[in-house]
């Protein structure tokens, strides 16, 4: 038997006070079942409650508002707010020091996300949107294979997909995910596979989108999307 389990020595908590008392903040909002505009208790009281100094409070608190999860009312005190669910992960979103397999992850998430919006876009479209759809795609250029490639081109129609799926928050993460696309494409990650004859293009998005249902869009996303897909899998295995 190992000497370890003999003495039998606890694990070392290598955790700060602060990273404790930030814990023991979070717990006390959820356990009070706090909502948003609701005050939390004053840093002298918290000190009392928690047994630490008022430094140690003051800067649990600092770190629980730069996450958006409290802010300082005058004459009010502090208060529980909503959350930007985003805006932590954006601050931390640079492409250029994410390593490959992240950006892998991030470039999947959005292939995932087109193909599963289609159900939101139908229940929202309007006739305005179909028309603005159509605007970008006169706009674009005549073959697949330099739709492939001018990225301008995909963002903006692709973004418009966001934008009619009425999702805030997907709308949001989208924006996030743009710049990963683009360094993505940029590092040569993704090969462009040969032309397919099935392979849909925005035009034919658009014809959908007019007439058909929320299945059929899926499944012409996912053809759409099938040069992304061989194209970033044939360049992952060279990574």
């Amino acid at each position: 038997m190992p000497l370890s389990n003999k003495l039998n020595i606890p694990k070392i908590d290598s955790s700060s006070l602060v990273d404790k008392v930030e814990e023991a903040l979070i717990d006390l909002l959820i356990s009070k079942k706090l909502n948003p505009g609701d005050t939390i208790p004053k840093e002298m009281e918290l000190t009392q409650m928690l047994g630490v100094s008022r430094t140690v409070i003051r800067e649990s608190l600092g770190r629980l508002k730069s996450l958006g999860l409290i802010e300082s009312i005058k004459h009010k005190g502090t208060i529980i707010r909503s959350p930007n669910l985003l805006h932590q992960l954006k601050k931390s979103f640079i492409p250029n020091i994410l390593d490959q397999a992240t950006l892998k992850d991030v470039f999947e998430i959005r292939l995932v996300l087109e193909i599963g919006m289609g159900d939101l876009i139908f229940q929202r479209l309007k006739k305005e949107d179909i028309e603005e759809l159509e605007e970008i795609v006169k706009a674009e250029p005549n073959t697949p294979e330099d739709i492939h490639f001018e990225i301008e081109h995909e963002i903006k129609f692709h973004g418009k997909l966001y934008e009619m799926s009425g999702n805030q928050t997907l709308m949001d993460f989208q924006s996030l995910l743009l710049p990963s696309f683009r360094y993505v494409y940029d590092s040569e990650l993704i090969n462009s596979p040969s032309s397919d004859k099935k392979w849909v293009s925005h035009s034919d998005l658009v014809d959908i989108l007019k007439t058909g249902t929320p299945n059929k869009f899926r499944n012409a996303m996912r053809k759409h999307l099938d040069r992304h897909f061989r194209g970033y899998f044939m360049g992952a295995k060279k990574v």
